[in-house]
């Protein structure tokens, strides 16, 4: 079986040796690739040093351009199975074979690696954001995501091959409702994700209720319109 790990990265300095020791260390097996997304640092330069599997991208995509490109990896290169991984360090290796694992006995398309399967989500406007989304996906789809905006999420073959050849498959949660809707089957096991270990995110909290509001408008209204992936 053929596992791969996709870590787009975009200004990762700071973090991206220690996400990919990670992946060798704690997820024997797995293959995997660095996405570098046009960044301004010295990402590509350190992965270079390390002799990282590496797709340079020359200018910014952004995560659904980043992403897509390496499900485009994974569909040629015949991978049963493709996990998106983030190069912040938040995400844990170790969990990526028991997805693997709950995929096939479950028979999902997509696995979620969720922080919330098991504890309450914290009181806060981003975890506010993120209920209404799951209340949203709920009503349109009638299935419960509990972690929606989780950036962890493995896809299995058909996955890899719609992700891949649609261009407006991104990885966002209006596209999973998007497969809920379409027959696909998608579910979510518990993980614990760590704080990021350096640099910032890009989403602060303007941006993270812009991105609420676009993800809950989309899903409502705009998801109709879209064609469902083959």
């Amino acid at each position: 079986m053929k596992v791969l790990a996709i870590i787009p990265a975009y200004n990762e300095e700071a973090n991206i040796v220690s996400t990919v020791e990670d992946l060798r260390r704690n997820a024997p097996g797995v293959d995997y690739v660095v996405v570098d997304d046009g960044s301004r640092d010295a990402t590509r330069d350190l992965c270079l040093e390390h002799e990282y599997p590496l797709i340079p991208l020359p200018v910014n995509l952004g995560l659904a351009g980043g992403f897509q490109t390496g499900m485009k990896f994974a569909l040629s290169h015949g991978y049963d199975f493709a996990v998106q991984f983030d190069a912040d360090g938040q995400h844990s290796a170790a969990y990526i074979w028991p997805m693997v694992e709950h995929a096939e006995s479950s028979g999902s398309d997509i696995v979620v690696g969720s922080r919330f399967c098991a504890q309450k989500k914290p009181l806060s406007a981003r975890m506010v954001g993120s209920e209404l989304i799951t209340a949203i996906m709920k009503l349109t789809t009638g299935t419960k995501i509990e972690d929606p905006t989780s950036g962890m999420r493995l896809f299995n073959k058909k996955m890899i091959a719609q992700f891949a050849n649609n261009y407006d498959y991104s990885p966002e949660p209006d596209t999973l409702a998007l497969v809920i809707r379409g027959g696909g089957v998608v579910t979510e096991i518990p993980v614990e994700m760590r704080d990021r270990v350096a640099g910032e995110s890009y989403l602060n909290f303007t941006k993270s209720v812009a991105y609420m509001l676009r993800v809950g408008v989309s899903i409502l209204f705009l998801q109709w319109f879209r064609k469902k992936g083959k």
